[in-house]
């Protein structure tokens, strides 16, 4: 399966590069040789979670779990200590591998954390089991709508299929060159583009972190062709002093996740000729469900597009987007009542309200689980509230998103107290707890929260606060 990706692309074109990053360039043949030697040192069905930068190494890493049926699992370097330490119990993986940027974070999260994986790969027999479609390659964490976050497992076939219907419906060749500044952390930092191109033999210019005025310098430096960010990472780039005179002629199309691109931002990188692509996905989908195509970018602008090829999409009878198709995950990682949760008649629950159009396109009509999306991050309130209740000043808790002009949305806290607490400490209470993304940008002292007849907040008059 996706093992198959670099065996054969190392077997037909060993002297094609297949990533630059950090300075140096890896062929095919490099990438395909060190992955079968990082591959002596797992097992089939081990986790190996990972605290790293984007890099090469890691993902020669990948394809060696790849190789032998071992389960990667790349943890966020944005998250808390006490995060980490949670995904580690939830995992019990065999091994631990922190880069030494991260070990500091590594340290604190293992001192918190009842698992204890060896921190660096042992030396076992190689395995010659060859892995099936069904075993697990991913364990991505997402975050969690009651506070705990859960552990979506992708298979060797969700990455195939869906990596086979984005190329339907963007198209990769040999002669592409891709920049990933997504995170490898993240779902769509493999399934959206790297793993397609490596299976196309195309090179893939690795960087560590974003950095607006570098991807600019890159894409002329480099002749990128294609790229995926989420709105900030676009709109970042267009307020660069440099970005009216960088040549994008390369750059033949960029894909655009996490939330709908606002019309002036499109209208910005339109003028520059660089198409657009923008769509809807989640985890659990591995990523891609639906498409927008640049034709329509316009015309349907906030629609999130039609279902990618082998993605099957409708709507429940209360109106929730509704996904199946070989790309659906199988469950979460030892949780059969959250992965039961989230199947309704074989359909993925996508937890989205949405409506379709006579055209086929679907519209996401707001969020049924109250996620916030800040720059291109999930975050959901109940995860937020949930510490802040756990402050001893504090009674109760309300978090919603706001507006912002840089991230799209931010993170506001309503807070019922018991004892006078400021703003800041809250804040320090939570960056104790949760990734910075995840922090309120402000907080708001309040007698009470409203509620309606059943007592459940009424979370659109705190919007409404906010607003005014």
């Amino acid at each position: 399966m996706i093992d198959e990706f670099i065996v054969e692309r190392a077997r037909l074109a060993p002297k094609r590069v297949a990533i630059e990053a950090a300075g140096r360039e890896w062929t095919y043949a490099e990438l395909d040789a060190r992955s079968d030697e990082l591959a002596q040192s797992l097992e089939p069905g081990s986790r190996v979670s990972t605290l790293t930068g984007s890099s090469a190494e890691h993902v020669a890493l990948l394809f060696a779990c790849a190789k032998v049926g071992a389960i990667l699992h790349p943890i966020s370097w944005r998250l808390a200590p006490a995060e980490i330490a949670y995904q580690l119990d939830d995992a019990e993986p065999a091994v631990f591998l922190a880069e030494d940027e991260h070990r500091p974070l590594a340290e604190a999260a293992l001192e918190l954390a009842a698992a204890r994986p060896a921190l660096e790969l042992p030396r076992r027999p190689a395995t010659t089991r060859a892995p099936e479609p069904d075993d697990p390659l991913l364990l991505i964490y997402t975050s969690g709508t009651t506070g705990k976050p859960k552990g979506a497992l992708l298979t060797h076939a969700n990455c195939f299929w869906t990596n086979l219907s984005f190329d339907l419906a963007t198209g990769l060749s040999a002669e592409d060159v891709v920049l990933q500044v997504l995170p490898q952390f993240h779902c769509g930092g493999w399934n959206v583009q790297p793993l397609l191109a490596w299976w196309k033999g195309a090179r893939v210019v690795i960087e560590r972190g974003f950095d607006a005025a570098r991807a600019l310098e890159l894409i002329e430096q480099r002749r990128v062709t294609t790229m995926m960010g989420v709105p900030a990472n676009y709109l970042l780039m267009a307020h660069e002093p440099a970005f009216a005179e960088t040549d994008l002629s390369s750059l033949r199309l960029a894909v655009v996740g996490g939330a709908p691109m606002p019309v002036p931002l499109l209208d910005t990188w339109a003028e520059r000729g660089v198409e657009i692509v923008q769509g809807y996905g989640l985890t659990e989908a591995a990523p891609n469900v639906l498409c927008l195509p640049p034709e329509d970018a316009r015309r349907k602008a906030g629609s999130a597009g039609r279902p990618y090829p082998y993605v099957e999409c409708r709507l429940s009878e209360e109106g929730e987007l509704l996904v199946r198709g070989p790309n659906v995950f199988p469950g979460y990682w030892r949780n059969p009542e959250a992965t039961a949760a989230a199947f309704r008649d074989g359909w993925l629950k996508t937890g989205e309200p949405a409506e379709r159009d006579d055209e086929g396109d679907y519209w996401i009509r707001g969020r049924l689980q109250e996620l916030v999306v800040s720059g291109g991050e999930n975050v959901y309130p109940a995860e937020i509230e949930a510490v802040l209740n756990d402050h001893p000043g504090v009674v109760e808790a309300a978090v919603i998103g706001v507006p912002d002009e840089r991230w799209g949305e931010v993170c506001a806290a309503f807070v019922v107290l018991r004892a006078a607490v400021g703003g800041d400490e809250l804040a320090e209470h939570c960056r104790t707890r949760l990734a910075r993304f995840k922090v309120p940008k402000s907080f708001h002292v309040v007698d009470e929260l409203p509620r309606n007849s059943l007592g459940k907040v009424v979370k659109s008059e705190l919007r409404e606060a906010v607003v005014a």
